[in-house]
């Protein structure tokens, strides 16, 4: 017997909010055939019997069918039927045969692993990222020990296999050894190819579980129960870490990550030790773990390229500038996560810091200034380039030159024979005073330049009576005029001799 009070709420429920029976038996905590006797459920039978009236004839069919079929849908039952004249709807029958195909449910084993025995790793999306004026794919490298619960994650803006790569040394070095094995999903950077149990794995992971010695373990298709202690675990990020989080850029948003890591992921109790935390039990288990290398595994992404008439290279939407004499040579790009070297042959040529944004230009300037040198050079190799570079108004004389109908190519030559004669200096301030005066032509240089010559000259003829007292008093006697003209007579006799 039910109290009057939960029959009016299970009533209320039934007919004012439409909740099913099964619905409103397990929010009451109530078995479905108390809810029916409360809502008299005898009323809806009518309907239930006209139902199975239509379906009752097809019944030995439709059951003769499934246990020979399984997992035939309704609608190809519903065809099969209507072509041996059943008249009712796929609702109709959908709702008959919901009791007749038998469900079954998957018995799964709680998986229990040893200490240091197994380690399960996969990518987790968690949206974009805007970096400068492009928007980047956010991603999260997670990987657990199965014993422990202790973990890595780091997120990165790409999902490259050199990425994935990268993302295991740092958690092995993080944990300060290795599982035995290590189990993934049937990722394209993990399982290029299977074949029942015949597997082809990627080379690069077959290169990282011979460099650190596991035994790369990938699930069987569509069992992702497998590895339910990595699924859990990106559920966990999300909900207690990344959910109305802000930071700043993705360096932040690591840190911060190491930082719930350590403060609060390990710290709740472990899921079988409930006595424990999960860094106790992590650090139970890290002795049990593969010791490391001698060295890290080198994870760069290794990529010919080569220049075109730039000194720059591209990748991933950005240019990274060379030596110039790397131009249009065959090199070979090193791109770690945050770092872009350039190499030509086994030499690094070039490194820069990489770029997540696009279109930008990353320049050392050291490959700047060498290419200006290179430039400047091959300019004063040529009569123009050598003009250029002493008089910076040359084109420019030049040009004025030209519309008052001189020669170019005259000029040019007139002008590096007046730099041999006079300095560039001189005639770099020539230039600028004929400019000046709108008389762009040889003569007017040839006039300037023998007025500052001659100048010069008087300026140092002259003498400074202070450092000569002595010559003070002296007096130099004026001639006659007509006497100069005496001797300018004489002189005009003998050359007439």
């Amino acid at each position: 017997m039910i109290s009057p009070e939960v029959r009016v709420k299970i009533r209320s429920l039934f007919f004012a909010e439409h909740w099913k029976i099964g619905t409103i038996a397990a929010q009451l905590g109530v078995h479905p055939d108390t809810v029916r006797l409360a809502i008299e459920s005898d009323m809806f039978r009518q309907g239930h019997r006209d139902r199975q009236t239509l379906t009752m004839p097809y019944l030995g069919f439709i059951e003769q069918t499934l246990d020979e079929y399984p997992d035939l849908t309704a609608a190809r039952l519903f065809e099969m039927i209507r072509t041996r004249g059943y008249q009712g709807s796929l609702r109709q029958l959908r709702r008959v045969i919901d009791g007749m195909r038998p469900t079954k449910h998957e018995a799964f084993l709680q998986l229990q692993t040893f200490p240091g025995e197994q380690a399960q790793a996969d990518w987790a999306s968690f949206g974009t990222l805007k970096v400068g004026s492009t928007k980047r794919k956010l991603s999260c490298f997670v990987i657990v020990l199965s014993h422990s619960r202790g973990f890595w994650l780091e997120f990165f803006l790409d999902q490259f296999l050199e990425t994935f790569l990268l993302g295991h040394v740092h958690a092995f070095e993080d944990w300060g050894g290795v599982a035995r094995t290590t189990l993934y999903d049937n990722l394209k950077s993990v399982v290029l190819g299977r074949m029942g149990d015949k597997i082809r794995f990627h080379p690069r992971i077959l290169e990282l579980a011979g460099h650190y010695h596991f035994s790369p373990v990938p699930c069987n298709v569509r069992a992702g129960n497998e590895k339910g202690r990595v699924e859990r675990l990106i559920r966990y990020i999300r909900t207690s870490f990344f959910a109305a989080r802000r930071f700043r850029d993705l360096s932040d948003l690591n840190r911060q990550a190491m930082k719930w890591r350590n403060e609060v992921a390990y710290q709740r109790p472990h899921p079988e030790k409930k006595n424990l935390s999960v860094g106790d039990v992590f650090l139970e288990e890290k002795p049990l773990l593969l010791q490391l290398p001698a060295h890290p595994m080198e994870t760069d992404l290794l990529r010919p390229t080569h220049s075109g008439k730039t000194i720059y290279v591209r990748f991933d939407g950005n240019d990274y500038s060379i030596p110039p004499q790397a131009v249009r040579k065959p090199l070979t790009l090193a791109v770690g996560s945050s770092l872009i070297r350039i190499l030509d042959g086994s030499t690094e040529i070039a490194r820069h810091r990489r770029s997540y944004d696009r279109g930008q230009k990353v320049s050392d300037p050291a490959h700047i200034e060498a290419l200006l040198a290179e430039k400047k050079k091959a300019l004063t190799s040529t009569a123009t380039g050598r003009l250029n570079i002493l008089i910076p108004r040359a084109e420019e004389f030049l040009a004025t030159a030209f519309q008052r109908g001189e020669s170019v190519a005259r000029l040019t030559r007139q002008l590096l024979l007046l730099i041999d004669l006079y300095g560039g200096d001189e005639v770099n301030a020539a230039v600028a005073e004929a400019l000046e005066k709108s008389t762009a032509s040889v003569s007017s240089l040839n006039y300037i330049l023998n007025r500052r010559h001659r100048n010069r000259r008087a300026r140092l003829a002259s003498v400074d009576l202070s450092r000569h007292p002595h010559l003070a008093d002296l007096a130099v006697p004026t001639h006659k005029l007509e006497e100069y003209d005496e001797l300018a007579k004489d002189t005009d006799d003998e050359d007439d001799e």
